[in-house]
């Protein structure tokens, strides 16, 4: 059984997101290999409780990096660049962890798993004689700049700023070069991170999403005369819920189609978007859940019919995939992470162009399926396989494979 020293910030088994990918990684990795697990320990005690109840517990070694709760609020809080300063730090007491722990036991390979932002890669790579192994990498794709309609001049120069920064960050920073010179195996999460490796950079890549899912064989519910569409996510720019609400505003009145909205956001933009739907006539026609517990999403999953994914900027959303695992049907736009997990089988993908078109096509969609319901069965019912596809299990035997070719080719 391979020994794997795996960098991974985020770690929790009662999170969705970036913590609950890296817990699904490796409690699936553990299955077939020796892991030592370098992460920041804010979930140290759920770890712990959790890992002594699995069949794989004796192939889970944790070691903890703390850092302190007002950083831990930064790194929460997504856009606070005092983050990244902190965030090497860490990455710098990490590297002299993962000498210590190599100096006491034998690893064969060494894997850069999250969090999966390709600015920061950490310094495990600079560790010699041994396998380096990075990845799902993500980050790396533009933000479409068709969506910025009716935004305010500071969104738009933001967005601009941030395209500029990442297109120059994602070809000529230094680390990101010497990473990827040095890494005998590099996988993106998205075909927007694979082209750019691939044909910008001419470096031999892997395409895995970051995420995956659990098989449900749960029988697939018929659907009912209502239609209740559930959209999840944070209310900033890049989720585009202004974008789901117009969608629904644009339906006619005799689809009866209820829109479910969970997740919420600073109070001003909960104001903001509460303000529109009641603008756009709709306000009887969308549920606020606000923040809700990851079981009650969930549920909530369970009992709907579509699930409506309007991001325009993404690595793989954790979402989508609990969503094809609750046997929800999906409709998002054709790109990032989401467009590799949705195909024509589970749901349909509506081409990136501009705010006003993307209205018309979410709708065109929404309605074929309320008319014809037979098809949305079917999409339900083909959940499973596609389940299975991209199933955690089969993602860890294919990073297992990944591990043995570097070791093949290092001998």
């Amino acid at each position: 059984m391979l020994n794997v020293l795996i960098n991974a910030y985020a770690v929790s088994p009662n999170w969705g997101s970036e913590p609950g990918m890296g817990w699904n990684w490796v409690v699936n990795l553990a299955k077939y290999c020796n892991l030592y697990i370098i992460t920041e320990g804010e979930w140290k005690d759920d770890i712990e409780a959790v890992v002594k109840t699995l069949p794989q517990k004796d192939h889970l070694h944790f070691y903890y990096n703390p850092l302190p709760d007002r950083i831990r609020k930064m790194c929460w809080n997504q856009g606070d660049w005092r983050f990244y300063w902190y965030y090497r730090k860490w990455q710098k007491r990490t590297f002299e962890i993962a000498q210590s722990i190599i100096g006491e036991h034998h690893i064969d390979v060494i894997h850069q798993l999250n969090m999966i932002g390709f600015r920061e890669p950490g310094f495990l790579w600079k560790i010699k004689d041994i396998p380096f192994v990075w990845g799902p990498v993500g980050g790396m794709e533009l933000m479409p700049t068709g969506y910025l309609a009716g935004t305010g001049l500071v969104q738009k120069l933001k967005v601009y700023l941030k395209n500029f920064l990442n297109n120059l960050q994602r070809k000529y920073q230094p680390r990101l070069l010497s990473v990827l010179n040095r890494a005998d195996a590099v996988i993106a999460a998205t075909k927007g991170v694979y082209d750019l490796i691939a044909n910008y950079h001419h470096k031999k890549v892997i395409l895995i999403n970051e995420t995956g899912c659990y098989v449900n064989q749960n029988q697939v519910n018929e659907s009912a005369d209502s239609f209740d569409v559930l959209w999840v996510g944070k209310f900033d720019f890049r989720k585009q819920l202004g974008l789901a609400l117009h969608v629904i505003a644009n339906m006619p009145k005799d689809c009866l189609v209820k829109l479910h909205v969970a997740g919420s956001g600073q109070a001003l933009e909960v104001n903001r978007y509460k303000e529109l739907a009641k603008d756009l006539g709709i306000e009887n026609r969308v549920e606020w859940h606000g923040l809700m517990p990851h079981d009650k999403v969930l549920a909530l999953m369970s009992k709907c019919d579509l699930f409506l994914f309007t991001s325009i900027m993404e690595g793989t959303p954790h979402v989508v995939l609990e969503a094809l695992q609750n046997n929800l049907p999906i409709v998002c736009l054709d790109t990032c992470g989401q467009a590799g997990v949705v195909d024509d089988t589970i749901g349909f993908k509506i081409p990136v162009t501009n705010t006003n078109q993307s209205i018309r096509d979410f709708t065109d969609t929404i309605i074929n399926l309320y008319n014809h319901r037979d098809l949305l069965t079917k999409l339900k019912s083909n959940c499973l396989e596609r389940q299975k596809q991209l199933s955690w299990d089969n993602k860890a035997r294919q990073m297992v494979e990944i591990y043995e070719d570097t070791l093949r080719a290092k001998r």
